[in-house]
């Protein structure tokens, strides 16, 4: 994914968001609705969460130091995990709370066109940036399912844009439900039910995002694609004839660590290696733009060892230990 395509999605999502929260609250101050209090205290914490991730964009960028040698990329990632406690903390335990309290002390709900109308307005702009993740996120899924797209996605403002604002738009649809049922009953339960219930999906949300999140924070591998990709590149079937084991791993969304232990003859000169291992480099780098950081060592693939194991560490011109995707 682009950062520009993402950060696309985080300015409409935030601008959604600023504009929602502010019609919110004002329904709650007119309308004493418990659900409206809930939503406006979510969307304005779905705000912060994008101004988290357009900081965490913006320290990503910062040039590598002795201190750290492979850069920031990863600052995206702690950002995004941020976005998720924030989501969990601020955003549905606040309703869950709010949703009891209105349970326990159900009262009318006062100039319902208000509640009502902003929940119209919310959900046509909640929509709009819904559809501006959709269209930037079709960029790079391919042809994976969203679900996979959510998993799988090494970036991580994408997936968190979009299970925002579905959540947001699920929520919207629970307000207006729960204001619905408790102007058509008079019975202001109905409210605080609607309430509970974008509570629950909040923190639900939150999990999954936290989940995700933690697996890049972590370190993940590149994606199957980019890995056969690699493999392909690496091997030129003349001096190195084949790899004995390789690990990759993202330094962040857009920068990727390649190690592997070639299999070179026995008889090569070492000007022929360090020849072939600097276009294999070349080669990686053509297939997988991405692939920044690269390391290579040359072997002799040894097959009395190879009949040992996969451990790389055990025998070191054994053969690659099964990949897990």
């Amino acid at each position: 994914m682009s950062a520009s395509g993402g950060t696309k999605a985080i300015v409409a999502a935030l601008a959604a968001n600023l504009a929602i929260a502010a019609a919110k609250f004002v329904a709650f101050l007119f309308s004493g609705s418990s659900s409206m209090l809930a939503e406006s205290v979510h969307s304005l914490a779905d705000s912060g969460n994008q101004g988290l991730l357009l900081l965490g964009g913006k320290k990503a960028k910062r040039e590598a130091t002795p201190q750290h040698p492979f850069g920031y990329g990863r600052e995206r990632y702690i950002y995004a995990f941020l976005v998720s406690i924030v989501l969990f903390s601020v955003g549905g335990m606040f309703a869950i709370y709010e949703g009891y309290e209105k349970i326990k002390h159900p009262h009318d709900i006062e100039h319902w066109y208000w509640p009502v109308g902003v929940l119209v307005f919310a959900i046509i702009a909640e929509g709009f940036s819904f559809r501006t993740a959709i269209k930037e996120s079709n960029h790079t899924r391919g042809k994976q399912s969203w679900k996979d797209f959510v998993r799988h996605a090494k970036a991580p403002e994408l997936p968190v844009v979009l299970l925002e604002d579905l959540g947001a738009l699920v929520g919207l649809v629970l307000a207006l439900g729960g204001v619905g049922i408790a102007l058509a009953t008079g019975d202001g339960v109905w409210d605080g039910i609607g309430t509970l219930c974008i509570g629950i999906l909040l923190i639900v949300i939150a999990i999954v995002l936290a989940v995700e999140t933690k697996s890049l924070l972590l370190g993940e591998a590149a994606g199957i694609e980019a890995v056969h990709k690699i493999e392909a590149a690496i091997v030129d079937g003349d001096t190195v004839t084949g790899i004995i084991h390789m690990r990759t791993l993202h330094l962040g969304p857009e920068e990727l660590l390649v190690a592997a232990k070639i299999a070179v003859e026995h008889d090569d000169t070492a000007a022929e290696v360090a020849s072939a291992i600097n276009a294999a480099e070349s080669r990686i780098r053509e297939a997988v733009p991405i692939a920044r950081v690269i390391y290579l060592e040359p072997d002799i693939f040894n097959e009395s060892e190879a009949v040992k194991g996969a451990d790389p560490e055990a025998t070191p011109g054994g053969p690659a230990p099964t990949a897990e995707h």
